[in-house]
């Protein structure tokens, strides 16, 4: 397994292949998934956490039954830019898949994800219990979709360089 930028990423994924945006929380990992044309990010059941063997089997078996290509997971920054213990915690899961999986990890700033989840959700008159359930898996596709946003506009720069 490798941790690849964002930019990297764009140079190894081949057309038609997924990838999955994971937000880690200390309950649940929140998961979206890429549609093949990576466009948009949907929401997915999200995964209660037990301990991490048990957790990179469901995280693997979901990633497999998908056909994930690579996961862009969620780097809890804080707000001035510093990396506090839910970044240690998220970087320690990664280093521990290393040893799980070949399939490469994207950080991903998800400064205010949770927030714009969160915001989103309550527009569409979500019940305060169904928002609880769903919150994690709408953090993650805010995650992916920020990625995948920018693996179009990287996509478009590379074809304009292309371009006579």
């Amino acid at each position: 397994m490798t941790v690849l930028t964002i930019e990297e990423l764009a140079t190894v994924l081949q057309p038609g292949q997924a990838i999955a945006g994971l937000d880690l929380g200390t309950k649940t990992i929140g998961l979206s998934m890429s549609d093949l044309g990576r466009r948009f990010s949907t929401p997915r059941p999200v995964i209660k956490r037990e301990k991490f063997t048990i957790d990179a089997v469901t995280l693997l078996e979901f990633a497999t039954k998908e056909k994930v290509a690579a996961f862009v997971i969620g780097l809890p920054m804080n707000m001035d830019g510093s990396a506090g213990p839910r970044v240690q915690a998220t970087r320690a899961f990664v280093r521990n898949m290393e040893q799980k999986t070949a399939l490469p990890f994207v950080y991903w700033d998800e400064r205010l994800s949770t927030v714009a989840a969160e915001r989103a959700l309550l527009e569409m008159d979500v019940s305060r219990r169904q928002r609880a359930e769903r919150i994690d898996s709408a953090a993650a596709s805010f995650i992916l979709q920020g990625a995948l946003d920018r693996l179009s506009l990287l996509g478009r720069a590379a074809s304009d360089d292309l371009d006579p």
